[in-house]
């Protein structure tokens, strides 16, 4: 181990990420601590965790932390940080700088509460990034230069649009509605037209599996166990992809909307800009079926995923490493440096 390194934490609603500037990401857990109510000790964090949600008994209970992309729960995140830490620092002298990726709309108090955590767990200096601007550093844009570019980012907890130009953020907008948000819509959905009730972890391997938010050319369908609320017993119910499709169409429609609202927003020559190099989709759920080709329908403007998309922010942290040095603490806008090397 390198001793003191300085990391870059993409702090997500269902997943956090770990990177270094050398080696990319180094890390990669669900967003879940488990606790023992009792005595108040940390079992287990993320993935461990994250197995027993919704299987827990009575003494032990298993926390989401982190909601819509902000702190819900500052003492089990900063517990979790600090054990993220000690995994990826093992023993160093020094302590390590940390840039942690935050919404574009986060409040001044949720950003005081993410520095806290992340001084708490540890870090010798604490630099906060908006998501999209570093969604774009990892997905290779130069966004350098007077030439406008559009990222959305669409993670578990928000979704970030963002124009950025020269280093910096000109217009954006952040949605509570991401991963969980269609999550919650589908277990709303199946309780609607089949009366049966499925857990979280059950709706987001079905998101995944046969999740799409633009209709497919043929359909498919999967068997999904969960419990009858007529008669309180399992049940087995067939979905298709066109009832995701159905069920997703309302959190599909606030980004849509959001979109053509930044797109209103943004000065004209960027737009233009825009339509020329496209819209960069990144985030674990942008890779949802068929999100390019909704977004490229309603704009008319080219879209595509970025490579590696669910790794995009995480990996821009870890190139935007190279210029901590020159960073204020707190949030930072690139565009405050004079030189910057992509």
């Amino acid at each position: 181990m390198i001793f003191g390194r300085d990391i870059g934490i993409d702090l997500g609603t269902a997943t956090v990420l770990v990177s270094t500037r050398n080696k990319g990401v180094i890390l990669r857990e669900p967003t879940v601590v488990s606790m023992d109510k009792n005595t108040g000790r940390l079992l287990n964090v993320g993935m461990a965790a994250q197995r027993m949600l919704g299987r827990t008994p009575g003494n032990i209970v298993a926390i989401r932390p982190m909601r819509d992309g902000a702190i819900c729960d500052y003492d089990m995140t900063e517990r979790m940080l600090k054990e993220i830490v000690r995994k990826v620092q093992s023993f160093s002298l020094l302590k390590p700088r940390i840039i942690i990726s935050v919404p574009t709309g986060i409040t001044e108090v949720e950003e005081r509460a993410v520095i806290d955590a992340g001084i708490a767990a540890g870090a010798r200096k604490v630099y906060l990034m908006e998501a999209p601007l570093a969604a774009a550093i990892g997905a290779g844009l130069d966004i350098t230069k007077p030439d406008g570019h559009m990222v959305i980012d669409i993670g578990g907890g928000t979704t970030d649009i963002a124009v950025l130009s020269l280093s910096g953020v000109v217009e954006s907008e952040s949605l509570k509605a991401g991963g969980d948000a269609f999550d919650d819509a589908l277990i709303k959905y199946i309780r609607r037209k089949h009366n049966v009730l499925i857990g979280e972890t059950t709706a987001e391997e079905l998101k995944k599996g046969i999740g799409c938010v633009f209709p497919r050319a043929e359909a498919v369908a999967v068997e999904v166990k969960g419990r009858c609320l007529l008669t309180g017993l399992p049940r087995v119910v067939a979905v298709s992809s066109t009832d995701t499709f159905e069920a997703f169409e309302e959190v599909t429609e606030r980004i849509i909307e959001a979109v053509h609202s930044v797109l209103e927003a943004t000065p004209p020559e960027l737009v233009a800009d825009i339509s020329q190099n496209g819209i960069i989709l990144t985030g674990g759920n942008s890779l949802l079926w068929g999100f390019d080709r909704l977004i490229s329908s309603r704009t008319n403007i080219t879209t595509h995923s970025a490579d590696d998309a669910d790794l995009c922010v995480a990996n821009g942290l870890g190139k935007a490493l190279a210029w901590v040095g020159e960073m204020t603490e707190g949030p930072i806008n690139l565009s405050r440096r004079k030189q910057m090397r992509i």
